[in-house]
């Protein structure tokens, strides 16, 4: 009996293992991907402001720079410099080695991500009202869910934080993390498509109306948060549901190498050139 307990023991703890490096994997695989997709706004975005070449962002932009629209433009500006922001400071604050060793700058970074976090949400959701973008109303929609979950995630993280509840701070500051990067995970998507297809993915709209992009506007946050989901309750599983989630986690990682170096093959790399 006792060989049996402690042959669940040994195997529970390898299955914790895996599921502990599977995860580290899959965060080190989007860190290094935000962090390209952060080089590529400086770049794209900011070099040229700075350079005095503000047209080059309609180039890009469905809805750029519209000639006597001054508050829509700030708040455009405004949402790409805190996009380019958070993106670094949401990897940073999920490293755990800055937690420990640094926590005043882990303090800090965090209220300045979870504020600046809402301010974008308000941002978008002023161009959802007052701007024609792709996708249609489809699109108004699943931005607006978006938005609408930054801010409560952002609020919730906030007051977890602040009652000292770290473990619940930790969870939705995770929820935070996944949903501020639905914009991320979204082209991400297509650069996974174009790489298994070989081409452009069928369903994909010259406007981004087809039925491929109505479902990964949605799917671009609400498939992470889900799988968050599943691997809160997998910490918590026996040893065969973490070895599970340790595998989907692999995949994601993989998925997600994949589809940052689509995104940056197909679509962020050659527009700095």
């Amino acid at each position: 009996m006792a060989d049996i307990v402690e042959a669940r023991a040994n195997t529970n703890a390898t299955a914790a293992a895996a599921l502990k490096t599977s995860a580290a994997l899959w965060f080190v695989v989007a860190a290094l991907g935000q962090w390209v997709f952060a080089y590529y706004i400086a770049v794209q975005y900011g070099a040229s402001a700075f350079g005095g070449n503000l047209a080059r962002w309609n180039e890009v932009l469905f809805s750029g720079l519209i000639e006597g629209d001054l508050i829509g433009n700030v708040a455009l500006m405004i949402h790409l410099l805190i996009a380019f922001t958070i993106t670094i400071g949401g990897t940073l604050q999920l490293i755990p080695q800055i937690r420990k060793h640094a926590p005043r700058f882990h303090r800090w970074n965090g209220r300045v991500y979870m504020v600046t976090a809402f301010l974008t949400s308000i941002a978008a959701l002023y161009m959802v009202i007052t701007r024609d973008g792709f996708g249609g109303p489809v699109n108004d929609v699943a931005i607006s869910i978006n938005a609408a979950l930054i801010m409560a995630f952002a609020a919730w993280a906030w007051r977890a934080a602040m009652a000292r509840n770290f473990a619940a701070h930790q969870r939705w500051a995770l929820r935070l993390f996944l949903v501020v990067s639905g914009v991320w995970f979204l082209r991400l998507s297509y650069g996974l498509l174009v790489v298994i297809v070989q081409g452009a993915p069928p369903g994909v709209g010259e406007n981004m109306d087809g039925p491929t992009d109505y479902f990964l506007m949605f799917a671009s946050y609400l498939v992470p948060l889900a799988v968050l989901e599943l691997y809160f309750r997998a910490q918590q599983a026996s040893g065969g549901a973490k070895f599970g989630m340790a595998a989907l986690l692999l995949l994601a990682a993989i998925a997600t190498g994949i589809g940052v170096a689509g995104a940056s093959l197909i679509f962020w790399l050659p527009r700095l050139s």
